[in-house]
């Protein structure tokens, strides 16, 4: 529902946009019927690789253009962050790039010699510092940088077979410290008898604290 939410919500525009990629990236996927060899040089495939470049070159150009306000303005604080991010969602940059960025590479994958041809992967390759001053703004970014797959307030360790502090010595939290913690308005919670702080989780997550 919320798919179709969205959907209705897009320009018809940028759906035009979208539909236009997907048919770039169609014409330049191999066949999969048997005996099919394509020639990754014939002239079609490299009019169509080149097209696929002039269309990064501006989806890249509207985008680069986009995120260092996007950035500039989510840097106030972390409800202008969220309201940003919303914004930047619904645009070129979270419609069109994701899907582009995965079709570009599974095309790499499938058939390497025609990508490097049409020259597409170093205009997204321009985008990377931009996204990564915008991602940097996230809340909790330090938290989920420091684990291994970051993964709020659980899987960290579940993955590593260890906890994150093993060096330190281990914390005994009885039942009743738990109880007082979160009558002071603390958010601890056990899972397999570890405790979890996600008081920052409870501020990000749209389910809403009765669920958590």
């Amino acid at each position: 529902m919320d798919h179709e939410h969205y959907s209705k919500e897009r320009s018809a525009s940028l759906d035009l946009l979208l539909r236009f990629q997907r048919l770039l990236v169609s014409k330049l996927y191999p066949g999969d019927c048997v005996g099919q060899v394509p020639n990754a040089y014939s002239p079609d495939l490299l009019g169509v690789g080149s097209l696929l470049k002039k269309y990064t070159a501006l989806l890249c150009t509207h985008i680069g253009d986009i995120l260092p306000v996007a950035t500039s303005i989510a840097s106030t604080s972390h409800r202008h962050f969220a309201e940003v991010s919303r914004v930047v969602d619904g645009d070129l940059t979270g419609i069109l790039l994701p899907e582009l960025v995965v079709s570009i590479v599974l095309l790499l994958s499938k058939n390497a010699g025609l990508m490097q041809e049409a020259g597409a992967i170093p205009l997204l390759a321009g985008l990377l510092e931009h996204l990564d001053r915008f991602n940097h703004l996230a809340p909790g970014k330090e938290r989920d940088d420091s684990e291994d797959l970051a993964w709020p307030g659980i899987m960290g360790s579940f993955f590593t077979g260890q906890s994150c502090r093993n060096n330190e010595e281990v914390t005994l939290i009885r039942k009743a410290d738990l109880e007082n913690h979160n009558k002071d308005g603390g958010f601890w919670t056990v899972i397999d008898g570890k405790v979890y702080d996600i008081k920052d989780f409870q501020t990000q997550s749209l389910t809403g604290s009765s669920i958590l």
